[in-house]
């Protein structure tokens, strides 16, 4: 009786077996502090810029100070990871991105109260998050089994949300507790202190150099070769071209980040409730994620791909129209756990797709789809809230994603077609 609970009870868990490889479990800790700290950051900008400008339109035009880099560094940085030590470059650009945040809290100890320092301020760790990200996620299938990939990513998601969760809700604490002024300058301070555990997992990670490709394959560059390259042979694959079309739907439509300062103050009378909303997508992904262990068992992950996201579009949608905070939560709860499903097939379909020599290369194209798919969201919610309406605003974009993915998978089968390739390796092609 105990071995059968033991089996159903791993059939549903999250699946922890990577964290049995030393290097893998080191970037697992260093990753969660950090990204636990910089929820900090991510809530403070946003408050700051709605307390500088009283306007949403502002706010989503920090998502278009952070996209550009990103256009530009995150293909770069990709391509840089096929070509150089991938520990050297993620140490390099945490080390940037480090020093932006500093910036931030510089500014607000000097009660500098500039919205265009914000914007350039962000703009600059933006390019370190670009070149780090596809870095990062490009050492996982290195390090770790293939057949272990999905649950690495599943964790790396998990543990990441739950410091969406957590640190939101503190900086909310501390939003409650002091005036916008004070509030902003300890939450940089936090991030600040806690983004040094990065460090030190970077720091322990082994050497982790490119691979030889075949000998008739011209050597990568960091160049624009390089991108190009990268970039022919996604060009060619209609499933990563589909699932990253159908997260842009998703990040662009129907994120509606930019609108909690305006939401949080208008309908719940500010204080913590704008930390309740940033953590509650993050709170659903967390509760996704530990329930997980079913999710390396599907085989039909184009499918389930698509159904997370239409989710995802309905449930934002629905929480756009509550006006007491606790279905809010709940209802943008049930929209991250969609998106855990969604982030985590996305993930694994383009790293079993990809060759280790253009892994560096597609890692960056992702990281310009995922992060500035949000950037663009937080743009066009804010854009839109200012002409129509935050209630406009927040459910026309989440019924808009919703739709647009059903259309975007009748008129192209492949992606939910998609099966991933038996006794895939991980980390040798």
């Amino acid at each position: 009786m105990t071995s059968e609970l033991t089996a159903k009870r791993r059939r549903w868990v999250i699946d922890t077996r990577p964290l049995a490889v030393p290097a893998y479990r080191r970037m697992w800790v260093g990753n969660g502090v950090s990204f636990f700290g910089y929820q900090f950051t991510a809530v403070a900008v946003p408050v700051q810029m709605f307390a500088l400008t009283n306007s949403s339109g502002w706010v989503g035009l920090l998502g278009v100070a952070a996209l550009v880099p990103l256009l530009i560094f995150g293909l770069w940085g990709g391509a840089a990871a096929d070509v150089v030590d991938r520990r050297l470059l993620l140490l390099a650009s945490s080390t940037l991105a480090w020093l932006a945040t500093l910036g931030l809290l510089a500014q607000a100890l000097l009660h500098l109260d500039s919205a265009w320092l914000l914007l350039a301020i962000t703009a600059v760790q933006s390019v370190g998050f670009a070149v780090s990200s596809p870095a990062r996620q490009a050492i996982i299938p290195r390090v770790v089994p293939g057949e272990m990939v999905p649950a690495a990513n599943t964790l790396s998601y998990t543990t990441t949300t739950v410091g969406g969760v957590l640190g939101p809700l503190a900086a909310g604490l501390i939003f409650g507790t002091f005036a916008t002024g004070t509030g902003v300058t300890v939450a940089y301070a936090v991030d600040v202190l806690l983004f040094t555990i990065s460090f030190w997992a970077t720091w322990r990670l082994p050497s982790i150099p490119p691979l030889a490709g075949p000998d008739d394959e011209p050597r990568p560059t960091a160049g624009l070769r390089g991108i190009a390259d990268g970039l022919r042979f996604l060009a060619t694959k209609q499933v990563l071209l589909l699932s990253f079309a159908v997260d842009i739907v998703a990040m662009v439509f129907a994120m509606p980040r930019a609108l909690f300062p305006e939401v949080a103050a208008e309908r719940f009378g500010g204080g913590a409730a704008v930390g309740w909303l940033f953590s509650a997508i993050a709170l659903g992904s967390v509760v996704g994620g530990l329930t997980s262990g079913w999710i390396g068992r599907i085989r039909r992950q184009g499918l389930a791909l698509i159904v997370a996201v239409i989710g995802w579009g309905l449930a934002v949608a629905l929480s756009g129209l509550a006006h007491d905070l606790w279905l809010m939560v709940l209802l943008l709860a049930v929209a991250g756990a969609a998106d855990l499903v969604s982030a985590v097939y996305r993930q694994s379909i383009l790293q079993t797709y990809a060759p280790d020599r253009l892994r560096g290369r597609l890692q960056g194209v992702f990281t310009v789809v995922v992060a500035g798919g949000p950037r663009l969201g937080d743009l066009r919610a804010g854009a839109t809230a200012d002409v129509a309406g935050p209630t406009v605003s927040w459910v026309g974009g989440g019924l808009l994603a919703a739709g647009l993915t059903v259309v975007l998978a009748l008129a192209f089968p492949a992606l939910y077609r998609y099966r991933p390739p038996p006794g895939d390796d991980g980390g040798t092609r």
